[in-house]
């Protein structure tokens, strides 16, 4: 019997969620739940670490109290983002987050130093605005760099909280945009030209790593102690690692991001690939997710937020569904990022500020479902294969109506579950640390084995 917890923090939220395996099947208990959201901060918008530290802390008190001790503990979360330490370990405060528009000011100083089309030859990784490589030059320039003697991202950063041992991870760092595709190391050419110091970044480890057990406060203060390891710490990289892929599908992990791509042992970096704006991110073993960020239920999510809360997901799903309106938007348009008011932007985009909000709901499903399709062509185009299925994992999977659209848009099978792919692939990576003689392809199997995987 194998036990492990997963403690998965997206932008709306975080879970701890523990996995047993009795040599036959997964099964997953919540242990815990938490809010999450960026905070806005004077002119920055800024994750609130030091709260989401105390709910890590929360759940795992929740574990002790209810008597699920796990063996292991791994934490994965979003990418890009990070905090800065000083020679004594201490936190450089704020951590600034992605959706911050402070790197739109260095995009064009930057590509004077090293073109766009470099960056991708080297790592592989598709130009964001709001990529990791941006963010540092950013801290550069502000003088915020100067005190730094450590680079830890945000799950390296809880691990480090918990462990005192500082360490980073290959699958996160892979979404810097500073890690060199072929050598899969940090980049050293392009620190150099950017005048990042290279003394800041530590080894890479994969996931499987083990980081260290619980300091002596942290278990005196949650009642007991376990191995803290590297699960694939991009929260994408641990839903792939779960996805039950089949010969030529292709996978979308569907939360506040939509990431679809599929998954190659060699990374792609044609100019067509680059035109496209494909990215090239760390995987298990080495593996690259060829893949494309589009605005996933961060619409809706918002949308939800700035109606008070007062409909479910469902609701909003169900009025969509009602609704003939044909307009679409571009969902993956900056405006969409981080405005001050979700529904009043979009309604704003279809051109009717009244514009009743089942007509907006339906709006950005269908335009969702658009861009999943397009997607999906340039994929069949830069691979020349025929993209047979579409595997939809995680909580966006849910979403009925989306995966019918997606299915209407694209014409291909698809397959939505396991929703809770991204904590299900943390787990089963803990499982491989576990148990040496559990591979991926026999963790996947177990996975459609132990999961409701519906054919839409």
């Amino acid at each position: 019997m194998l036990c492990s917890l997963a403690i998965d923090i997206g932008a709306s939220g975080g879970r701890h969620i523990l996995g047993v395996f009795d040599g036959e099947k997964i099964t997953l208990e919540e242990i815990y739940r938490f809010e999450n959201n960026v905070v806005n901060k004077g002119d920055d918008i800024i994750w609130d670490v030091e709260y989401l530290l105390a709910e890590i802390k929360k759940g795992l008190k929740e574990c002790a109290v209810k008597g699920k001790i796990p063996q292991t503990m791994a934490i994965d979360t979003w990418g890009v983002d990070y905090v800065l330490l000083d020679k004594d370990g201490k936190e450089i405060l704020p951590a600034i987050a992605y959706r911050d528009p402070r790197t739109a000011k260095v995009q064009e100083e930057i590509s004077k130093i090293i073109s766009s089309e470099e960056l991708y030859s080297r790592t592989g990784i598709q130009k964001q605005n709001f990529n990791t490589v941006y963010q540092l030059y950013c801290d550069k320039k502000s003088g915020k760099l100067d005190k730094a003697e450590r680079f830890l991202m945000i799950p390296e950063y809880f691990s480090y909280k918990l462990t005192g041992v500082m360490k980073n991870e290959y699958t996160n760092a892979s979404t810097t945009n500073l890690l060199n595709a072929e050598t899969k190391t940090w980049d050293c050419e392009i620190l150099d030209r950017l005048g990042i110091k290279k003394s800041i970044f530590g080894d890479l480890n994969m996931p499987g790593t083990f980081i260290g057990k619980f300091t002596d406060e942290i278990k005196a203060e949650v009642g007991f102690d376990c191995d803290v390891v590297f699960c694939p710490s991009h929260d994408t990289a641990s839903a792939v690692a779960a996805c039950p892929l089949e010969e030529n599908s292709v996978y979308i992990s569907s939360g506040t991001w939509s990431l679809i791509g599929t998954e190659n042992m060699v990374p792609v970096q044609s100019e067509e690939a680059f035109k496209a704006n494909f990215t090239n991110e760390g995987g298990v073993e080495y593996r690259f997710r060829f893949l494309k960020n589009i605005m996933g239920m961060w619409l809706a999510q918002s949308i939800r937020r700035n109606v008070g809360k007062r409909y479910s997901f469902q609701e909003l799903i169900d009025m969509a569904r009602t609704s003939k309106f044909e307009g679409k938007i571009n969902p993956n348009d900056d405006k969409f990022t981080a405005p001050e008011n979700m529904l009043e932007t979009v309604r704003e985009a279809l051109g009717d500020k009244n514009l009743p909000l089942p007509d907006v709901m339906k709006a950005v499903y269908s335009s969702l479902a658009d861009s999943y399709a397009v997607a999906i062509k340039e994929i069949e185009s830069i691979s020349g294969k025929t993209v047979d299925s579409i595997s939809i994992v995680g909580g966006g999977c849910q979403a009925m109506f989306l995966n019918e659209l997606t299915k209407k848009a694209t014409g291909k099978k698809v397959l939505a579950g396991p929703v809770e792919a991204t904590a299900t692939g943390n787990i089963i990576s803990q499982f491989m640390y576990l148990d040496k003689d559990l591979t991926l392809e026999k963790a996947r199997e177990t996975v459609k084995k132990s999961f409701n995987i519906k054919t839409i």
